[in-house]
């Protein structure tokens, strides 16, 4: 049984507590897995550049490191992001089983498969969708630094101007490694970094990505420290001046 949960206008998004602007509207991209929660604000559809952001992880695991039966993010980050952005075309594009969940969801799709190649096909095509072929700069945070480094190597006919990463995972094996962790076995890795214009925002404070491991898969490329910033607290952040 297909369970949704939807955003409407001024209506709070359930479990979230949050309204999007005005300007924002809810819509749900279909591609050939899962439904994707976007919320868009399409403002000049006849200029060639659009912004879009992914969101991270999300509520993957509780307190106990046990994962949850919902990874919709508790917080809005990166909807906060998106809707303050200024520009005329900006999309905020929620990950597979946020906001909607349905019978193809799977607790592996955002544990240890949330890197799976269905999961970036996924989003590949909710990205294609949404850009019509536009000029697209694309923001990924934290987990979702991942997702859009893999979409842009997978899908070289994107028209990325440019990628930009804040508190980004960009090598989900050093990243468990560094940790101790389980490793993430149902998912793609990403060995090098894509080919086009970046800029990765790392927290002076965020333990969970720190710096001296975020410059081992980073090393020289554009990395900016946000001094206080921890990896859920990016007030500082400023990311077009």
């Amino acid at each position: 049984m297909k369970r949704l949960w939807f955003c409407f206008l001024l209506v709070a998004c359930a479990g979230a507590g949050w309204v999007a602007p005005d300007d924002f509207q809810y819509v749900p991209v279909q591609t050939e897995t899962y439904q994707i929660a976007t919320w868009q604000k399409i403002n000049a559809p006849e200029k060639d550049t659009i912004h879009i952001y992914i969101e991270g992880d999300g509520n993957s695991f509780d307190s106990y490191g046990m994962p949850t039966d919902d990874p919709t993010p508790r917080g809005t980050f990166v909807r906060d992001l998106a809707t303050r952005d200024n520009f005329e075309n900006v999309v905020y594009v929620a990950r597979p089983c946020q906001f909607i969940m349905d019978e193809r969801c799977s607790e592996s799709d955002w544990t240890t498969g949330r890197f799976s190649q269905k999961i970036i096909a996924s989003e590949s095509m909710a990205i294609k969708q949404i850009a019509k072929n536009k000029k697209i700069i694309l923001i990924g945070y934290s987990g979702g630094a991942m997702v859009s480094g893999l979409i842009i190597k997978q899908n070289p006919k994107l028209r990325v101007e440019k990628w930009i990463t804040i508190a980004g995972v960009l090598n989900h094996k050093k990243w468990t490694e560094y940790f101790g962790d389980k490793p993430l076995s149902e998912s793609l890795n990403m060995e090098t970094l894509p080919n086009v214009q970046q800029t990765h925002f790392v927290g002076g404070r965020d333990e969970i990505v720190p710096y001296d491991l975020a410059k081992t898969w980073a090393d020289g490329k554009d990395i900016k420290i946000i001094p206080n910033a921890t990896h859920k607290d990016f007030k500082e952040l400023k990311i077009f001046d």
